[in-house]
C-alpha cells in the first residue's frame, strides 16, 4: 500500500534523470532510500532536486560512490533489501577509448552485484539496461519484431557509423555480464530494458534523451537521425513504476522490455505541429523526414504486460510533461 514503510533500498546514480524520478516514487511508496552520486569534483553532481523531495529529509541518504571504484558501493548496499542499479558511465570525453568506457560499466556493475551477493539482506536487484541491448542484430532487419530473447550484436555495432555505438555496446555487454554473474552466484536479478525515456523531469539540466525526442522542435537534423533510429518512446513515470513493480512482483524473472509508444518520424512531426503550433518545425527538416519515412522496429512488451503491468501514459502525456518542464526550466 502506498505510504506504508517498506524497508531500505539503494538506487545508484541518484543525480540522474531516471534515478531521481525513481527515488521520488520509491519514497512515495514508503521505502527508505540510499542513493549514490559520483565524488569526482570535475563532474560535481547537483542533488538539490532530490534533497527537497517529500520524505527525503527522513528517508533519503546520499552517498558518494563511483563505478570506477566498484567496492565504493559496499557500505551503501549493506543492509538494503533491494538494489536498483540505474547508474551507467557517461562518456564526457569523446577521445576516451571504447574499451575504457565498457570496462568501467562492466566492472562497476559486477562490483555492485558482488556486494549484493555477499549481503545477507538484498532480496532482489533490478538492473536498468536498455532496448539498445536487443535492437541491433542482423536478423532484426527482416523480423521488425524484437523481444527479450534477442541480444544486440556488438560486432555489428562496431561497424556502424553511429555516435551511439559505444553506448549500445557497453549497455549490451554490461547486461550480459550481470546476467551471467547472477546465474553463477544464485542472485535474484531482473533486468529492465526501457526505450527512449521522455516526460517531466526533476533534474536541473536537459536530459540527454530530450535532445533526440525534441529534435524536430529544435530543428536539429543530426538528432533527428538518432530519433529515426530510436523509433520508440516511454514515459519516465511508467519506467519508474515498472522498476518498482518488478521489484515487488514475486513472479518476475529475467529480462523485460519497457516501451509504450512506437513512432514514425513523419507521424510524429504531424502530431507535434498540431499539438504544439507555437513551435514551427523547419520545412526543410520536414521534407527530409518525409523522404526517410519507414516502418520502425516493434519492441514487444508482451512479457511485462502478461505479468500484470500496465502503461498509464500516452504520447500526448509524454510530450506534454516534457515540454512543460522545458518551458519552466528555460530550455524552450
Amino acid at each position: 500500500m502506498e505510504g506504508e514503510k517498506k524497508g531500505m533500498v539503494c538506487v545508484t546514480g541518484g543525480g540522474g534523470y531516471l534515478a531521481s524520478w525513481l527515488i521520488m516514487r520509491l519514497l512515495q511508496h514508503g521505502y527508505s532510500v540510499r542513493t549514490t552520486v559520483r565524488p569526482d569534483p570535475k563532474f560535481k553532481e547537483d542533488t538539490s532536486h532530490i534533497k527537497i523531495l517529500p520524505g527525503a529529509l527522513e528517508r533519503l541518504e546520499i552517498f558518494e560512490a563511483d563505478l570506477g571504484i566498484p567496492n565504493s558501493f559496499d557500505a551503501v548496499i549493506e543492509g538494503c533489501i533491494g538494489v536498483f542499479h540505474v547508474a551507467h558511465p557517461i562518456n564526457f570525453n569523446p577521445l576516451e577509448p571504447e574499451d575504457s568506457v565498457i570496462k568501467t560499466a562492466v566492472d562497476g556493475t559486477l562490483g555492485i552485484l558482488q556486494a549484493c551477493a555477499i549481503s545477507k539482506t538484498v532480496k532482489r536487484v533490478i538492473h536498468t539496461s536498455s532496448t539498445v541491448a536487443v535492437m541491433f542484430n542482423k536478423s532484426n532487419k527482416d523480423l521488425h519484431h524484437v523481444d527479450e530473447n534477442m541480444w544486440t550484436d556488438v560486432d555489428l555495432c562496431r561497424t556502424l557509423d553511429d555516435p551511439g555505438s559505444t553506448y549500445y555496446i557497453s549497455k549490451t555487454l554490461t547486461e550480459k555480464a550481470a546476467v551471467e554473474f547472477a546465474e553463477e552466484r544464485g542472485l535474484d536479478l531482473v533486468t529492465l530494458l526501457p526505450s527512449m525515456i521522455v516526460g517531466p523531469f526533476l533534474v536541473p539540466y536537459l536530459p540527454q534523451s530530450f535532445y533526440i525526442a525534441l529534435a524536430l522542435i529544435r530543428g536539429d537534423p543530426e538528432h533527428c537521425r538518432l530519433l529515426k533510429k530510436s523509433s520508440s518512446l516511454v514515459h519516465i513515470d511508467d519506467v519508474a513504476s515498472a522498476h518498482i513493480f518488478l521489484f515487488e512482483c514475486p513472479e518476475a524473472k529475467g529480462r523485460y522490455i519497457c516501451s509504450s509508444q512506437r513512432i514514425i518520424l513523419h507521424g510524429l512531426a504531424k502530431f507535434l505541429s498540431i499539438r504544439y503550433p507555437e513551435f514551427q518545425i523547419p520545412s526543410k527538416l520536414l521534407s527530409e523526414v518525409e523522404d526517410e519515412e519507414e516502418e520502425p522496429i516493434l519492441l514487444s512488451c508482451e512479457k511485462l504486460l502478461n505479468l500484470g503491468f500496465k502503461f498509464k501514459n500516452s504520447l500526448e502525456e509524454i510530450y506534454d510533461g516534457a515540454i512543460k518542464c522545458c518551458k519552466e526550466k528555460g530550455f524552450l
